[in-house]
């Protein structure tokens, strides 16, 4: 892949006036439509029978079509994992790149290339074990990627080891006794590292995953799409509660902007800040509608959507959240750089002098004579 777009000047001069710019503007469009069919490639699917890839997988290529860009000039990275083998079936350019690196990866690639639209695909394991410093640190810079987290709370790949968010307790071939750590609540991290954009879904739940997806897609930043995903060979049902029909609906909040926050299969349950600041699941014929919180995903301070975060019990999953939890903007690394690198040639007039020189041979360097 070669030098940036020319336009790249543009987008990075309007997004330092207008923090709303389309994420997607400079990446070329398509002529003519694109099916669902023009992202499959030509080799074989190969999970696990009934893996919940399967779903993402197919929502990915139906929904990419809706962004009306080229192929070409969409890119899928991804390290290593069961999640990993994605960019194999993505007929757009991709890279299977190593354990926990692929953040690393697409952050280069993003801030060269604007003209591409770059996805991570990673696994809780990946991201979270090995690639957890390159996680957060793409997210707290807002590098203009999306990054798509299936979790399944275990090893699948390597055959079934506890991996960062397996609960307490959690026996697998590497914890036969119980896996004494306490687990990472993936939406809390991301919080916590300032990431512009934050959401959650599920992998069996076609019409809500693809909503976040195309939130994401429209976010210009880092957005972080945690999927929960089945396993059904290493831990099967681990998220059950959520699927259920006899239980999702007491389980399950959805999470829609400036609406309150209700659920249940008849809305009787609802979320509600307590006098000690925290958010507490009440019943609404006890509460009132007019004390239940009304989500905003747009809040600049990201504290009520982190409490919103730490109601998934990571051991029961009683409750979990789903939807945006954040999309707030602000500038992105890509844009910042690109202004930096043009104002840095500006300085030196016509560009003509060697502004690498000059850093180089500046007032931190000294001459030894012989």
């Amino acid at each position: 892949m070669n030098s940036p777009a020319p336009g790249f000047g543009l987008i990075a001069a309007a997004a330092g006036k207008d923090s709303h710019v389309d994420p997607l503007a400079g990446i070329p469009t398509v002529d003519e439509p694109l099916k669902t069919k023009d992202f499959k490639t030509d080799q074989e699917v190969r999970w696990c029978p009934g893996c919940g890839d399967y779903a993402v997988l197919a929502a990915v290529q139906s929904f990419l079509p809706e962004l009306n860009i080229r192929r070409e000039n969409v890119v899928f990275v991804s390290g290593i994992g069961c999640s990993s083998r994605f960019p194999y079936y993505m007929n757009t350019y991709g890279m299977h790149s190593i354990h926990g690196r692929a953040p690393a990866i697409a952050t280069g690639l993003a801030i060269s290339r604007p003209d591409l639209s770059v996805w991570v695909v990673t696994g809780d394991g990946d991201a979270l074990s090995i690639g957890g410093n390159h996680l957060i640190h793409a997210l707290r810079r807002n590098v203009n990627l999306k990054i798509l987290l299936f979790n399944n709370r275990i090893y699948g790949l390597t055959k079934g080891q506890y991996s960062p968010t397996s609960e307490q307790g959690k026996v697998t071939k590497s914890t036969p006794l119980g896996s004494l750590d306490v687990p990472f609540n993936p939406v809390s991290l991301a919080l916590g590292a300032e990431a512009s954009f934050v959401a959650r879904t599920i992998d069996s739940d076609r019409k809500h995953l693809t909503g976040v997806l195309r939130a994401a897609a429209h976010h210009r930043g880092t957005a972080l799409v945690e999927i929960y995903q089945n396993c059904n060979i290493f831990n099967d049902g681990a998220f059950e509660l959520l699927k259920a029909p006899d239980t999702r609906d007491d389980a399950v909040i959805r999470l829609e902007h400036g609406e309150p926050i209700r659920f249940g299969a008849d809305g009787q349950h609802g979320v509600s800040r307590m006098p000690d600041g925290t958010l507490r699941v009440v019943d609404v014929a006890e509460y009132g509608t007019k004390r239940l919180l009304v989500h905003d995903a747009h809040a600049p301070n990201p504290e009520v959507a982190f409490a919103l975060s730490r109601l998934a019990d990571p051991s029961s999953l009683n409750t979990t959240a789903i939807g945006v939890y954040r999309d707030v903007h602000r500038a992105t690394y890509d844009d910042l750089l690109h202004e930096q690198i043009a104002a840095a040639v500006d300085d030196e007039g016509s560009g003509d002098r060697p502004v690498l020189e000059d850093l180089i041979a500046g007032k931190d360097t000294w001459h030894v004579d012989a």
